[in-house]
């Protein structure tokens, strides 16, 4: 039975820091790395159809160090656009705008190209890649899909495929170098396991 494997890039200094990172293409760290090879063993013993990857080189890299192969890049993997918050931690935005959150605020414009984007924008790109990979989880029997990311984009997506609104992302925690997965019971999409770390066992640790 088919699989969606969500993959969030390894760390990156910024990730790391807690600034918000969408256009600003930072490497990964030393542990970024290591965390993306530590995916390589797992993946290995999946049966992988398609694999899609946002355009940023930390995604990319991610992907490459995993052993995924044949991928190719889907420009609506890319980040939300966090606008005039590019760079910034939420402690940060929150002492100019108290209370202020992501998944129900949106972000402010920030340089030219680069307007910001609202959780409904953020949703209509999930729902564009869903779309796109719809065929092959509907078929069931050709292979796990690898979307390899990043968080908040992540969270939409999720949020997306299990009937929920864009804002509901905010309920999916996902840390750097994690694999989750969403397959389906009775039909229906179903999230199998979030968040997952592999370990020295070679299976992610709370991801099945």
């Amino acid at each position: 039975m088919s699989e969606l494997l969500l993959i969030r890039h390894g760390e990156t200094e910024w990730s790391r820091d807690g600034r918000h990172t969408s256009w600003t293409d930072l490497p990964l760290t030393g542990r970024g790395e290591r965390e993306a090879e530590a995916l390589r063993p797992w993946l290995e013993g999946r049966d992988i159809a398609e694999v899609l990857v946002s355009p940023m080189a930390r995604a990319a890299r991610t992907a490459e160090l995993a052993g995924l192969k044949g991928a190719a890049t889907e420009p609506d993997l890319r980040e939300w656009d966090y606008g005039g918050y590019e760079g910034v931690t939420t402690a940060e935005i929150q002492r100019e705008r108290p209370g202020w959150f992501l998944f129900d605020d949106g972000t402010v414009p920030g340089p030219a190209g680069h307007p910001g984007e609202s959780p409904e924008q953020v949703g209509a790109r999930a729902d564009r890649v869903l779309a796109r990979i719809a065929p092959r989880l509907r078929d069931g029997a050709g292979g796990d899909v690898v979307l390899v990311a990043h968080a908040h984009f992540l969270r939409v997506l999720t949020a997306r495929r299990l009937g929920l609104p864009p804002s509901a992302g905010a309920l999916f925690r996902l840390d750097t170098g994690t694999v989750s997965r969403i397959g389906t019971e009775h039909g229906r999409p179903a999230l199998l396991a979030w968040n997952g770390r592999v370990g020295a066992g070679g299976a992610p640790a709370g991801a099945g």
